[in-house]
């Protein structure tokens, strides 16, 4: 039994439509066989410097997006109600924060970005970078757009011996502010009783769920005049779940801690804490309240 014909048994047109099939496999294997000499042909020395230059601003790139992305996010404020933590996050240094603070503890504020540099002594390259962030309360815009009309918006930042006890606030205190509302007043007061009392005002950003705005608010009318007595943690000798007990201090961060110290045999330094991945300036100024090392 014979499988296969010659070619010549078809017609003509089926001759045809053979030949035309093996002429297109033919020009096919020929495109492959260019292209892979093409694809094998030598690279210059100068070629591949240009790939290895171009790879290498790639990386580059991405780098620097992966650098912007890490870099805190710095969002309006008024520079008057400057906080410990905003301003170590812009750079500034704890004399120039604390000559902020004792500007707004004597019930004064600030009207301009040079005023503000006056009185924190900053220099002309750090304001030049944090000035455009500052955003002025609408009583001063007002009186910048009509200095002769009477200004019916500026309210005064009470002075420290003017404020209540914020470690001795009841929850109708609380109430009282205009501005605090039920949820706030009770959080405030559940992590106050909870960390044994406040140890600085700032510590009062730590409440998780309320405002920003709220506890400026709070922060008006009441301060830290009565300091709880605390058992500090000995940093090179409590253990993971003793330094866990520390506000803000959790397990997964203890255990670092621990880690860390095992490793160097010893912590010389707190600031030696910051390098941790997971620790903010704003955590470990909390975290350094109650830590100590003999």
């Amino acid at each position: 039994m014979r499988l296969f014909k010659s070619h010549f048994v078809y017609d003509r047109r089926k001759r045809n439509g053979i030949l035309f099939f093996a002429i297109l496999c033919l020009a096919c294997l020929g495109v492959i066989a260019v292209s892979k000499n093409l694809t094998d042909s030598p690279v210059s020395p100068l070629q591949e410097d240009a790939r290895v230059l171009a790879f290498q601003k790639e990386i580059d790139s991405l780098k620097a997006i992966d650098l912007e992305r890490r870099k805190p996010k710095i969002y309006p404020f008024n520079p008057t109600l400057l906080t410990d933590y905003n301003g170590y996050k812009l750079g500034m240094s704890t004399e120039e924060i604390d000559r902020v603070v004792r500007f707004r503890e004597s019930g004064k504020w600030f009207n301009s970005a040079v005023e503000f540099q006056q009185v924190s002594k900053v220099s002309d390259s750090l304001l030049a970078q944090i000035s455009p962030y500052f955003k002025w309360p609408k009583w001063l815009l007002e009186q910048r757009k009509n200095p002769q009309k009477k200004n019916n918006y500026k309210k005064k930042w009470k002075t420290a011996e003017e404020k209540g006890m914020l470690n001795s606030i009841t929850y109708e205190d609380l109430l009282a502010i205009e501005g605090v509302d039920e949820n706030a007043a009770t959080a405030i007061i559940r992590h106050r009783d909870k960390v044994g009392g406040y140890q600085v005002d700032f510590q009062i950003y730590s409440v998780y769920g309320v405002d920003k705005s709220i506890k400026r608010l709070v922060l008006n009318h009441y301060t830290v005049k009565n300091k709880p007595e605390i058992r500090f943690v000995n940093v090179n000798t409590a253990t993971a779940s003793d330094l866990s007990t520390v506000p803000l201090l959790n397990f997964d961060l203890a255990k670092e801690i621990v880690d860390y110290r095992t490793l160097r045999e010893g912590i010389n330094s707190l600031e030696e804490l910051k390098d941790l991945e997971g620790m903010t300036d704003f955590k470990y100024d909390i975290i350094a309240l109650y830590l100590q090392i003999n």
